[in-house]
């Protein structure tokens, strides 16, 4: 286990400086490292990427409790979105974490493999979310049917949900400095209630590993946990200072390669 801890805390370092580049979520990198590492260790196959996803969602509890911090000091947190977005958010996240307990983990792959495949099709285009409605139409009712999308996808994939509720709240043209901040704040929720769905869903589970905690493996969450938190703000300075726009187009170079890796056993 301490093999694994020393491994993750040096990834951690790695994924805290893209998420404070690019303003990428965690998830994106740590579930195809996870369950690359995962394998490794001999862990059963058919268990690999539900602990790759359960992992990486414990770790965006953490990390996500310093941004709404940031985010709410700036007074950028509209809070009225956040609980409505929550209530469906929840509901979501327990259903996906079930329908990904039920999934093949080959399926499980596929699926995380095309959403990364989606985010770098964004990034190597500079696609941005364009305003098309009036913020007047934002209602309870859609935020919450909303909510329960983007929970439900986020806990099927490990994310904490910032592809999905960015381009929506865009669209009803709430500014983006907001847009971002109510994002992070609904990791929270995320994070919560799929770290406690699949810590509850694989604590009768056999052939998990030691130092387990459900399908949470919690070595690898303790050393990306304490070292992106360390780092991420590095990657955030970086930001301002190097050429970013340059920087995503090779970024998505490497999610090809990483979504290629993941799809070629279905391939042939």
């Amino acid at each position: 286990m301490l093999e694994v801890v020393l491994v993750c805390l040096a990834f951690g370092c790695f994924s805290g400086v893209l998420a404070g580049l690019f303003g990428v979520g965690g998830g994106l990198v740590l579930v195809p490292f996870f369950a690359l590492l995962f394998a490794q260790q001999g862990i059963a196959s058919e268990l690999v990427m539900l602990m790759a996803v359960a992992t990486s969602l414990a770790t965006i509890i953490v990390t996500s409790i310093a941004t709404v911090l940031a985010h709410q000091r700036l007074g950028a947190v509209i809070w009225p979105y956040v609980w409505r977005l929550s209530a469906g958010i929840v509901l979501g996240v327990v259903a996906g974490a079930y329908a990904a307990d039920y999934l093949l983990s080959a399926n499980l792959r596929f699926i995380f493999a095309l959403y990364m495949l989606y985010v770098a099709v964004q990034m190597v285009m500079q696609l941005r979310p364009k305003a098309a409605v009036q913020t007047t139409k934002l209602t309870s009712l859609t935020l919450t049917i909303a909510g329960l999308v983007i929970g439900f996808v986020s806990a099927v994939l490990g994310i904490g949900g910032g592809t999905l509720t960015v381009p929506l709240l865009a669209k009803y043209q709430i500014p983006m400095r907001n847009t971002v901040a109510v994002s992070s704040a609904c990791g929270l929720p995320i994070a919560l209630a799929g770290s406690i769905s699949y810590a509850l869903l694989g604590w009768q589970k056999v052939g998990l590993p030691e130092g387990s905690f459900g399908y949470i493996y919690l070595p690898a969450f303790l050393g990306v946990v304490l070292s992106s938190i360390l780092v991420a703000p590095i990657g955030a300075k970086w930001a301002n200072r190097l050429p970013t726009k340059k920087l995503k187009q090779y970024f998505s170079i490497l999610l090809f390669i990483v979504a290629g890796k993941l799809l070629w056993p279905f391939i042939y």
